[in-house]
C-alpha cells in the first residue's frame, strides 16, 4: 500500500526545465529555470498524484492528462513539499502567495477548476 493511501492535500512541486514543450491547448512554450507549481490532492487518490508525476518526470508514465505533465515530461523532478489538508481554497491560497516572490507564467496553467492565474511560478 503508498505510503500516502487516504492522506490528501495540497502540493508544490519543484522542476527544473530548460527546452520547449507544448502544452496542451495551451500551446508551445519555452522553459529555462527553476518552476514551482501548486497542484491539488484532495481527490479520491490523494497524494498518490503525487507518485504519479513521479512516474511522468522519470518517463514511466508516458500519458499527459494534465497541464504539469508537458512541463515533467520536459524537465526534472527536483522535489515536492506535500501540505496535508482537506480545504479546498488552500491550493488558489497558496498560488497567490506564491504569486508575491516568484514570477506567475503560462496564463491557465494548471487552472481549469479555478479562477487563478496561473498554478506555475519561476523562480
Amino acid at each position: 500500500m503508498s505510503r500516502f493511501a487516504k492522506r490528501r492535500g495540497v502540493y508544490i512541486l519543484v522542476i527544473e526545465a530548460h527546452g520547449q514543450a507544448e502544452v496542451g491547448r495551451l500551446g508551445w512554450h519555452s522553459f529555462d529555470g527553476i518552476y514551482l507549481y501548486v497542484g491539488s490532492a484532495l481527490g479520491p487518490g490523494g497524494f498518490k498524484r503525487v507518485e504519479r508525476h513521479r512516474a511522468v518526470a522519470e518517463g514511466r508514465n508516458k500519458t499527459k492528462r494534465w497541464h504539469i505533465d508537458y512541463l515533467l515530461a520536459l524537465g526534472q523532478l527536483k522535489g515536492a513539499l506535500l501540505f496535508e489538508t482537506s480545504d479546498k481554497t488552500m491550493e488558489c491560497a497558496l498560488a497567490e502567495q506564491l504569486a508575491r516572490f516568484a514570477q506567475p507564467t503560462i496564463a491557465g496553467f494548471g487552472t481549469s477548476d479555478c479562477r487563478c492565474r496561473t498554478h506555475l511560478f519561476r523562480l
